[in-house]
């Protein structure tokens, strides 16, 4: 048996093409466990744990760099897809509630990823883009532009997103407030002139970064010209949800696949204090909504799912299935992945380094 089992792994070790059916195969089996779940990431967990679990089985197929950066271009459109006008009209209608949210969830999340550091549970400027709220996948992604181990930053985005999902699902639950969340149409009709435009955008995009040498170019140049476009009228960017699928399955991948057996035994060892910093950060943001309440009268969940630390599309997701003040919600979260996009490599370095200097 251990004989048939070694020739079996050799087998697949040694071609590439059984390799990907395997992790197709994985990939599938575990995002209909995770969907099972009610987990709102399991398109992209879900490959990211079959391709880990290959990777540490000895696996050797990779992304390509120009189809990694292709992931990235798309993610980039849909998140400038979603932010609108009205988000700068908001936030200007109430500044000072937003830098209240805005400003105090992010210091909460630099001194959560700072005292990492200064812990030492995990290397450099890892600890600070794993600590950053935002979009789990979009700070995965300009963290490895920067230089930060990319699979360890995604194992802590992740295991927040998990422990995010689950506490403010059960809170919505609590609260007696949730509506049943309508399924998802894969295969709707596609508007084929603005789904080539958005393929477009996206090209062009990986182009300019690389031309350019832009550091996360392939993410924020989409991002901006999407947001830009479609703020103004000029395009409407499409992006089916089974184009996005296979982009999260893609990114997945990419990200899983760099995994060692070496990190994921540090990942496991930094898990408790991952964890409870994870936790703990939740707790503060959690008592930032309850500042929120006081001084603005919003509702209680409207506050904690304002404030909650990302990502962005689980907290969208929960509060677009309850009933809550969804346009004051995606504004201070959206206002904040801004802010994160923008200053997130400078502080990220400059934390790194205090961290680095007081220990």
């Amino acid at each position: 048996m251990t004989r048939f089992r070694s020739r079996v792994l050799k087998t697949v070790r040694s071609h590439s093409g059984l390799q990907w059916a395997c992790v197709l195969v994985a990939s599938v089996f575990f995002v209909l466990l995770l969907e099972a779940l009610h987990l709102s990431a399991a398109l992209l967990l879900g490959p990211m744990i079959a391709a880990i679990a290959l990777a540490s089985a000895g696996g050797r197929i990779r992304v390509n760099d120009t189809v990694f950066a292709g992931t990235q271009a798309l993610i980039g459109c849909m998140i400038g897809r979603a932010i609108p006008v009205s988000i700068l009209h908001e936030a200007a209608g109430q500044w000072p509630v937003f830098v209240l949210g805005v400003g105090s969830t992010i210091a909460m999340a630099a001194l959560n990823g700072w005292m990492l550091t200064r812990w030492r549970v995990l290397p450099g400027t890892t600890a600070i883009w794993g600590s950053w709220p935002g979009g789990a996948a979009a700070m995965t992604v300009m963290a490895g532009a920067y230089n930060a181990d990319i699979r360890l930053v995604a194992f802590m985005q992740y295991v927040r997103v998990l422990c995010v999902t689950t506490v403010a699902s059960l809170v919505s639950s609590t609260a007696g407030r949730g509506q049943p969340i309508a399924a998802t149409i894969w295969f709707p009709e596609v508007h084929w002139l603005a789904f080539a435009e958005t393929l477009a955008v996206a090209a062009l995009g990986v182009i300019a970064a690389k031309v350019l040498r832009i550091r996360a170019g392939a993410l924020l140049a989409p991002l901006i010209a999407s947001a830009a476009l479609a703020n103004s009228g000029l395009m409407s960017i499409e992006l089916p949800p089974w184009l996005l699928a296979a982009d999260y399955a893609v990114l997945g991948w990419a990200i899983g696949l760099r995994f060692t057996r070496e990190i994921l035994v540090h990942a496991a060892r930094a898990l408790p204090l991952v964890l409870a910093a994870t936790l703990a950060l939740i707790a503060a943001c959690a008592g930032i909504g309850l500042v929120l309440v006081r001084a603005t009268g919003v509702d209680a969940l409207t506050a904690y799912l304002a404030t909650s630390p990302g990502g962005i599309d689980a907290v969208a997701i929960i509060a677009t299935s309850s009933q809550v003040d969804v346009p004051f919600i995606l504004s201070m979260q959206f206002m904040r992945l801004i802010i994160v996009l923008a200053t997130g490599p400078s502080v990220a370095r400059f934390l790194a380094r205090r961290g680095m200097e007081s220990t």
